[in-house]
């Protein structure tokens, strides 16, 4: 079994191409996101720690739980709370992920696990994963594609942008290097190909 990390800067498009992988038989697709919504839930160690450090913050939806476009809205307007939330999530999210991978490891089922995660070079995940793949997008098609798909202000997609690697650290961490600027139908050629080589290797 492969271990591939797959990332790149928010609205690059990424969900298309791990929707792709994760509909071919021997492929599992985790996605960080999902996994720390997950860990964040009322009842968890997670969540115990973030409402004592976000104490007095409107976060929150009716049901007790996180209010996510709340939270992003205050992590991403201070670093310092950021830097907090990842020093909390992250750790949890990794753990959960190596987990993951010893048992896929055993069963021995899987030809490729995957993992998506905007921070996976923030996190060292290089550390643990084959290699990692990076869905490059240009910066005006990512702000395009979040002012139309999320209703993201110039000045939101600004902070965000400001919060991620530049597109040369990317490349300098990651093997594979997809182009997700043409059509889907480009994308995932290039992602067959790349599937290919792992698949020779």
């Amino acid at each position: 079994m492969r271990f591939i990390g797959i990332t790149g800067g928010v609205g690059a498009g990424k969900s298309a191409i791990l929707a792709h992988l994760a509909s071919k038989p021997g492929i599992r697709v985790m996605l960080a996101d999902e996994i720390a919504h997950d860990l964040m839930q009322p009842g968890t160690e997670c969540f115990q720690k973030l409402k004592q450090k976000f104490a007095g913050e409107d976060i929150y939806q009716p049901d007790g739980s996180f209010d996510r476009a709340q939270l992003a809205a205050v992590i991403f307007s201070d670093d310092r709370k950021r830097e907090e939330l990842n020093a909390i999530v992250h750790p949890a999210v990794r753990e959960y992920v190596l987990q993951q991978k010893e048992a896929e490891e055993r069963t021995g089922k899987l030809f490729l696990l995957v993992l998506e995660a905007a921070l996976l070079i923030e996190e060292h995940y290089d550390e643990i994963c084959d290699e990692l793949w990076y869905i490059y997008t240009t910066e005006e098609n990512r702000r395009a594609r979040l002012k139309a798909s999320r209703g993201y202000s110039d000045a939101h997609v600004d902070r965000i942008f400001a919060s991620q690697l530049s597109e040369e650290e990317y490349r300098r961490h990651c093997r594979v290097v997809i182009d997700n600027n043409g059509t889907l139908e480009e994308t995932l050629t290039q992602t067959e190909e790349a599937l290919r080589r792992e698949a020779y290797e």
